[in-house]
């Protein structure tokens, strides 16, 4: 079981925040919502949020300008995750990461599944790296936006955790493009 080491410093982690319907505002949006007041609550900095279409190419472009961006360390998408016609999130994801982090959708699924049983099998959550960014998908109910904060990503984003996180990775997601490319985080 992960728990947090009090000697370790907190390093606070700039995500952004994008949600994917074709009906949601700023002013509708509660998963939005939900993982801008946890993000800010565990002492993160929201920045930047958005929304798009539910269409893939929309939502790729999205992404690849936040991955370019170095004010930029973390991008949470909410919804598109979900089996129907519109929902592309995962494909989109599939336009830009160079590396897949399937742990988090499994566990994402496994911890859904005390929730809402079998139904979870419906969800298509999933995570991956472009360009030194970590990328999470999650679906675009508030419900689902808590478990996947609460009970991985808040966790996970801590740079005091223990075993691991993902934070003290950050500084070698970028090896591969050269001595210039650091991560801003530490």
């Amino acid at each position: 079981m992960s728990h947090i080491e009090g000697e370790r410093k907190f390093l606070s982690v700039r995500i952004a925040v994008l949600t994917v319907s074709d009906t949601r505002t700023l002013d509708t949006d509660k998963s939005g919502n939900t993982l801008v007041e946890r993000i800010e609550g565990a002492g993160h900095v929201v920045a930047a949020r958005g929304i798009v279409k539910d269409e893939s190419d929309l939502i790729a472009r999205q992404l690849e300008k936040w991955i370019a961006d170095e004010a930029v360390d973390v991008v949470i998408v909410t919804g598109g995750t979900g089996l129907t016609g519109r929902d592309v999130t995962p494909e989109a994801f599939k336009q830009v990461c160079e590396k897949e982090i399937p742990g988090f959708g499994e566990l994402f699924r496994w911890l859904s599944y005390a929730k809402i049983k079998t139904s979870t099998i419906q969800s298509r959550a999933t995570a991956g790296v472009a360009n030194g960014t970590y990328l999470f998908a999650l679906p675009g109910s508030p419900g689902a936006c808590r478990d996947a904060w609460d009970d991985i990503l808040v966790h996970q984003l801590d740079s005091r955790t223990r075993p691991c996180n993902m934070v003290e990775l950050m500084p070698q997601l970028r090896e591969h493009l050269g001595s210039h490319a650091t991560s801003s985080a530490l």
